[in-house]
């Protein structure tokens, strides 16, 4: 047997024969040591369980909704893509179900292959089939049926197979944004007089204190400075821009909860009284734990082509061609070309045409 030099716990070296007593010796001490690496790996698990047991038992306090019988489509696609609704409420006490308009109202499609997510939000004042025989902008159908007709809504006039919804208050935002240590945006000079004056009105609803705004350009917001961003409609582009603002906090959300995942537990805790959802605790923490995975790889938003009209419901945003419009977001989200839009979405296209003289 060779000659090796092994260290001594006075810090000298010693030659002698890696066999008998001395042998033994190390290999004792190397036994010491993977009992101490596994001792560490199963605290290290032990904790990963419990942080996982405690998200579960905080999310299964979120308000639950079991939406019931659901309106759905039958894409030819479906199993390739998980669609969810994503809705906002202009709910100042924190009724999330029902008696408030969705003043945000987004679908989030996910490719379950590529994990790409593409977000299209659906314009607030669009005129569409509410499916309770009345016609009317698509903000409304939240307050008259809370999710279960909103879902419906969107899957009869649009083709869709939707059977999971995400309901935020104001309150919601403000929590997410602040726990992940706010967000970065480039803020125009027209956007912030009008940041400034929601974060006022944010701050009395939410009882959260902010600090206003004093320049334009890029600026680390916080979640009372986000929400007022994304409430933003009286500059150029009007409502079609503050929905571009929800779709991009939305990302920069991400973007920071990615860099820093082990802030989802926290998250979920303090926005529990501010979510309904029909997702599972599971299905959350599926999607929770898998946000290194997901990227949202485009935007935009509902109808593609529109006009405006001053109609008996009100000033509202009218598809030109709903039929149409419901071929392109086909394609878009799912890469269906020459989309045929269902018999049911003919004939709302031809209400709608009827209804507004638009074509």
């Amino acid at each position: 047997m060779g000659r090796r030099n092994y260290p001594e716990d006075d810090g000298f070296y010693y030659d002698y024969e890696d066999t008998g007593a001395r042998g033994n010796t190390r290999r004792r001490r190397k036994k010491k040591k993977r009992r101490k690496w596994l001792f560490v790996l199963e605290i290290l698990l032990l904790l990963i369980a419990a942080a996982g047991l405690f998200a579960g038992v905080q999310l299964y306090r979120m308000d639950r909704v079991k939406l019931g019988d659901i309106l759905v489509n039958n894409l030819s696609l479906s199993g390739d893509y998980r669609n969810i609704a994503l809705f906002g409420v202009d709910s100042r006490e924190g009724n999330l179900e029902s008696g408030t308009n969705s003043d945000t109202i987004i679908i989030c499609s996910i490719n379950k292959k590529t994990k790409d997510i593409r977000l299209v939000s659906v314009y607030r004042d669009t005129y569409l089939d509410n499916t309770d025989g009345s016609y009317r902008k698509a903000t409304e159908c939240y307050s008259v049926g809370g999710a279960r007709q909103s879902v419906n809504m969107l899957n009869t006039n649009l083709d869709l197979d939707i059977e999971d919804f995400v309901t935020v208050d104001f309150s919601a935002i403000v929590e997410m944004v602040d726990l992940i240590g706010g967000i970065d945006m480039e803020i125009t000079d027209e956007e912030l007089t009008w940041l400034n004056g929601y974060c006022e009105e944010n701050s009395r609803v939410t009882g959260v204190s902010y600090e206003p705004l004093t320049s334009s350009g890029y600026q680390h917001l916080d979640g009372i400075q986000a929400l007022a961003y994304c409430r933003i409609r009286y500059t150029e582009g009007w409502d079609y821009k503050r929905t571009d603002r929800q779709r991009e906090v939305l990302g920069k959300i991400l973007e920071k909860a990615k860099a820093q995942p082990l802030k989802v537990v926290s998250i979920a805790n303090e926005m529990i009284p501010h979510i309904a959802t029909s997702l599972t605790t599971t299905e959350l923490i599926s999607l929770a734990t898998g946000i290194m995975s997901y990227n949202i790889a485009d935007s935009t938003g509902f109808p593609f082509d529109r006009q405006t009209a001053d109609i008996a419901a009100g000033d509202c945003v009218i598809p030109v061609n709903l039929a149409a419009n419901v071929s392109q977001l086909h394609s878009y989200l799912f890469g269906e070309e020459n989309y045929t839009p269902s018999d049911a979405v003919q004939q709302i296209s031809s209400r709608i045409i009827s209804d507004t003289g638009i074509q």
